[in-house]
């Protein structure tokens, strides 16, 4: 870890390395006038729309969408098997059924999908409401861009089923709204902090910060739910290939914010692209497609309030990747992978912008934060299904 001071607050980071668009993103957040006792950048960050993916921001008394993102509750789900071993044809198989039952991309189920977690929705929240129904059609859905699910090889001998996948376009609208709402509310009371940091902030004893808070909660429930719902068919299709179910699993979220108490004061934890790593809390840092992931221990280092990077981090933008990297060296980066084939881009080309070359070494990021985690479980990828 390394510390640094360019604004208000020191600065505290695990990565090699920021690109100067991040850097600049980091200045803003040191000079919050509410920020407080310091930023931490975990070994994953890289540039993201206001703050780092990567980031970890505590304030006093505020709440600012922009630091939790768009994707609210995006996590991961791991389950451990009871199978040891695994053939080819059988992960070709499970991917293969896995497509037929797991909408990806921007495709929805045809029905509306059963749930308890709308037993819970809070409908006196207006966007909620609005969004109801669409949810009960989303619910157990993948999305594209890096969300993915995969079939792993264990250092502990046992295969693993992995998902990546957050609220959908739910979380994207409770965003969308509340940081509009934030934006108004500080041109009304002509807030010090520049529109052009994109980080429009609530009063959190704002009815519209409790009203954000509630929607964002619930958010975090649908995102599990939508992550356990996969889970849930994936493991029916493993079972019916294999013969083999579920011994254990793991499902965090690495988008949200919490009050928490960090150096003797109740502060508002905004973790972006970062998971919470209390001392014995087990966690997930997936690796790039092709590169292997990890399942830790949290250390419960206060430095970094707690928490952890959420998976390797990207060093370069996708549009930079799909101009950089040839089909033929993305197919080299997953060698001994299986895998489907690689979707068009916006322009008609291929996107080659999940390919491990466009991301940071999974090695090194573990290994920049080992005062923060504790691996346990080294993860092999064996096939992967993308959006």
């Amino acid at each position: 870890m390394r510390s640094y001071k360019n604004g208000l607050l020191p600065v505290k980071t695990w990565a090699n390395e920021i690109e100067e668009s991040a850097f600049k993103q980091v200045e803003n957040l040191s000079n919050l006038p509410f920020a407080y006792h310091h930023i931490a950048l975990m070994p994953d960050c890289h540039c993201g729309y206001g703050m780092p993916i990567g980031g970890v921001l505590a304030t006093n008394d505020v709440i600012i969408p922009n630091a939790v993102g768009v994707d609210i509750g995006c996590g991961m789900v791991a389950v451990k098997t009871t199978a040891t071993k695994i053939t080819e044809e059988q992960i070709k198989q499970i991917i293969g059924k896995a497509r037929e039952v797991i909408p990806v991309g921007f495709k929805h189920h045809q029905n509306p999908q059963e749930s308890s977690v709308f037993d819970n929705a809070p409908l006196n929240i207006p966007i909620i409401k609005q969004e109801f129904e669409n949810m009960k059609y989303q619910l157990g859905t993948l999305g594209g861009g890096n969300h993915f699910i995969e079939i792993q090889k264990g250092d502990d001998d046992h295969i693993w089923l992995m998902i990546h996948s957050g609220s959908r376009n739910l979380g994207k609208k409770v965003c969308d709204l509340y940081n509009k709402i934030a934006q108004d509310h500080n041109a009304e009371y002509y807030s010090t902090v520049p529109k052009e940091w994109q980080l429009a902030f609530l009063p959190a004893s704002s009815m519209s910060a409790t009203e954000y808070l509630t929607a964002m909660n619930f958010c975090l429930e649908f995102a599990y739910a939508n992550r356990g719902h996969m889970m849930n068919k994936l493991v029916e299709i493993f079972n019916d290939v294999t013969g083999h179910g579920e011994e254990s699993h793991i499902n965090i979220h690495h988008n949200y914010a919490a009050l928490e108490n960090h150096f003797g004061k109740n502060v508002w934890v905004h973790r972006k692209g970062a998971i919470r790593m209390r001392e014995g809390e087990k966690g997930i840092i997936p690796g790039s497609m092709g590169t292997p992931s990890y399942i830790v221990e949290g250390l419960g280092n206060k430095e970094s309030f707690m928490s952890a990077s959420h998976g390797a981090g990207r060093k370069m933008s996708r549009s930079e990747a799909d101009k950089t990297f040839t089909e033929e060296e993305a197919n080299k980066s997953i060698d001994g992978v299986v895998f489907g084939r690689w979707n068009k881009n916006r322009k008609g080309g291929l996107d080659l912008s999940e390919c491990p070359l466009a991301y940071k070494n999974i090695e090194e990021v573990i290994r920049n934060e080992s005062d923060l985690v504790k691996p346990l479980v080294k993860l092999q990828p064996l096939g992967v299904m993308k959006g």
